[in-house]
């Protein structure tokens, strides 16, 4: 019978040997990540191995859920305790005696950087494998950029880096990123059997700085090269991902200890550098916004089915979304043409992903059996939430809800997803105001991220929490936003926008605008993007409100001139640019520009140049000083709410952490002072926000409101 001998342990990682061999057990609730505890435990642990003549062999594996799912990130920034990541591993690999490493859950960032080190390799089916470290501005550290070249080649080693994606187990042995795969789930017995395998065949200890895929140079050269090339196009303005093509080229230019020195220089480069802490703070935002005052004062009611009121683009890409996390769902529409148009949307995206192959006529036709629709809102007698997707109008809207209010079952969430309208007024006008929820999607509803969900003054804290738990179902990241005209989002796109078009009539064209905002890391300019979205969407808008305009304030009409001649963007062929024969990237329109001239003389402008560093100036302190008021009026709960809004909603470039986190990496007080310089010009337009200048005053920032409630 096998002996246990329990050798010293430190808290997070114990060490028990059974047989000769040593098993090392990481475990640091909730995910193993490699805080101090655990990189000094790993240590002690091989240094107990090479003591202890019984040991033969070492084999570590994770406690819980995981193996280890990467580095402790709260650690970041701080100064940092011994032994450093880069120490244990390089004690893991010059162990005297075999170690393996057995894998189950997450082995990612440094996780795997400990399992590359290790001698052996192997994955039970949960595993995912990964070196996600680009995704916080970062690169690996503590040889991943190394030891991953030389075990499975450089093109796999930078797709897996560059992209920061996980790789499965079947996929981790294909590549050679693990030498076996467990059969059950249990990665202790899996591994265990292993070792007892590696010990009787006297098998050797095999580094992996010693593997030799990088053996045929030309081939890794070429597939370095091509790597370059394609970062350089695709991660524009980004800082780690060219830092990882370096460290990854030492690999094969470099003896092992230079290429884990270099890699070392430019890891410490990318923590220093501003776009890691965009990144960061986006990574903890999107955690944060969960966190709701309903959510944790009211348990969610349950969703087993779904309705939706408007067979449109909008309302077919909600029941895609539905569709695809499993629930059924039945749309109504007025009439069995308007409803075969809807099924045709949703027909139309699956039909798209079985044309890229990403899915099989048979699955479609299992997803479509859950699909259902009427012209009759008795349908919708039994489902368990409904959603509204019709015509942004408040008198349809309101009749909608009529019919709701009659049909629906006593407990169904009523929810809109109106983009500006009120929806207090939406409840008040029913007889169950607080089962009403505003649930703003954004377009196309199946594939964008960001889900508004809008807290009506009536409603329940169980229907919110509801709201938070369809997001989740629906794989949408949720944003928790008061009634306002245009919520948080649409609010501040409406004054940024007015920026833009001031901009533009004041001499800037909006081919430059929209360059400069691309250049700024943005996918799209404020002019693309209206092109994109139709230019009469804006242009109902801006009628709808022009009653309650101040006549003080300064109104550019140029979107109005190119919306009466029906240019409303791609889908004309022609708005701020030209698309010729549906072309998806429309080129400049001379025709635009002189109407943009037209314009001016009539508002009496002397044009002027603006640089691109003005223009963004300009659009980011307007955007900002907005989203100011949103928190301000608590229409927002905190700045980060903002920032997640804009990174998921609207195409912020994520490195810079959301447009609230921007001008903390600024200083509010630079922001205020354009603000106020601005003012000089249009003080109606440039009033800066009471709660941006209360920050500055007290010398705080954005980042001091972003406490949890």
């Amino acid at each position: 019978m096998a002996t246990t001998d329990t050798l010293p342990a430190s808290d997070p990682v114990t060490f028990q040997r059974q047989a000769d061999v040593l098993v090392v057990t990481i475990d640091n609730p909730p995910v193993n990540a490699l805080g101090v505890d655990v990189r000094r435990g790993l240590v002690e642990a091989i240094d107990a191995a090479e003591a202890d003549g019984a040991v033969a062999a070492v084999l570590v594996v994770g406690a819980g859920r995981n193996f280890i799912a990467g580095a402790d990130i709260r650690e970041f920034g701080k100064p940092p305790l011994p032994p450093s990541l880069p120490e244990v591993c390089s004690r893991i690999e010059n162990c005297s005696k075999p170690v393996l490493a057995a894998i189950h859950g997450a082995a990612l960032g440094g996780g795997l950087e400990i399992a590359l080190a290790a001698h052996y390799r192997l994955a039970v089916p949960s595993a995912k494998l990964g070196l996600p470290e680009v995704q916080l501005g970062l690169m690996p550290g503590s040889g991943g950029t190394q030891r991953a070249p030389r075990l499975i080649g450089v093109k796999a080693a930078l797709d897996l880096m560059l992209s920061g994606r996980h790789a499965g187990a079947k996929e981790a042995l294909a590549l050679g990123l693990v030498d076996r795969l467990g059969e059950g789930a249990d990665a202790l017995a899996e591994g265990l059997a292993y070792a007892k395998e590696l010990v009787a065949a006297k098998a050797p200890v095999r580094r992996t700085r010693d593997a030799n895929a990088l053996a045929e140079l030309e081939a890794q050269r070429a597939a370095l090269e091509a790597a370059r090339d394609y970062t350089a196009k695709k991660s524009r303005g980004l800082f780690s991902p060219m830092k990882i093509v370096e460290a990854t080229e030492a690999a094969l230019t470099l003896p092992f200890d230079e290429g884990m020195a270099l890699e070392r220089k430019l890891f410490l480069q990318c923590i220093e550098s501003p776009q890691r802490a965009g990144l960061i703070h986006a990574f903890f935002a999107e955690r944060e916004v969960l966190k709701a005052p309903e959510t944790k004062a009211a348990k969610p009611r349950p969703i087993e089915s779904c309705g939706i009121v408007g067979g449109g683009t909008m309302g077919a890409g909600i029941a895609v979304a539905m569709l695809d996390a499993g629930l059924p769902v039945t749309m109504i529409e007025r009439d069995e043409q308007s409803l075969a148009r809807g099924r045709a949307h949703v027909e139309k995206v699956y039909d798209g992903l079985i044309q890229k192959g990403r899915m099989t006529a048979e699955a479609k036709t299992a997803v479509m059996a859950r699909f259902s629709g009427s012209t009759a809102y008795d349908a919708l007698a039994n489902v368990d939430l409904v959603v509204e997707a019709v015509f942004e109008d408040m008198a349809v809207k309101k009749a909608v809800f009529a019919e709701l209010d009659r049909v629906c079952k006593k407990g169904a969430v009523l929810a809109t997803n109106t983009s500006y309208l009120d929806i207090d007024e939406i409840a008040s006008g029913i007889s169950r105001p607080a089962d009403v929820l505003g649930l703003h999607f954004f377009s196309p509803a199946n594939i964008m991220k960001l889900l508004e969900i809008v807290v009506p003054a009536q409603v329940s804290a169980d229907v919110v929490a509801t709201g938070f738990e369809l997001a989740k179902k629906l794989k949408k990241t949720p944003v928790r936003a008061g009634v306002c005209d245009g919520f948080i989002g649409n609010r501040i796109l409406a004054v940024y926008r007015q920026a833009a078009d001031h901009m533009m009539e004041d001499g800037a064209s909006p081919y430059q605008i929209d360059k400069a905002v691309r250049d700024f890391g943005y996918p799209m300019g404020p002019f693309q993007v209206s092109d994109l979205a139709g230019g009469d969407i804006g242009w109902a808008t801006r009628k709808r409100k022009a009653a309650t305009r101040d006549p003080k304030a300064r109104y550019v009409q140029i979107a109005d001139r190119i919306c009466e001649r029906g240019w409303f963007g791609q889908k004309t062929g022609r708005g701020y640019y030209l698309y010729p024969e549906g072309a998806r990237t429309g080129t400049p329109d001379p025709e635009v520009e002189a109407i943009i001239d037209a314009e001016r003389q009539r508002a009496g402008v002397a044009p002027r140049k603006f640089s691109d560093e003005e223009i963004m100036r300009r659009y980011m302190a307007a955007m900002v000083n907005e989203g100011a008021n949103v928190v301000h009026q608590r229409i927002a709960l905190r700045p980060l709410d903002v920032d997640v809004t804009f990174l998921y909603g609207y195409g912020f470039p994520r490195h810079r952490g959301g447009p609230m986190k921007y001008a903390d990496t600024v200083g509010l007080a630079k922001v205020l002072a354009d603000i106020r310089e601005f003012a000089k010009e249009d003080p109606l337009f440039w009033q800066p926000s009471p709660l941006l200048v209360e920050l500055v005053e007290r010398g705080a920032d954005f980042a001091s409101l972003n406490q949890s409630e």
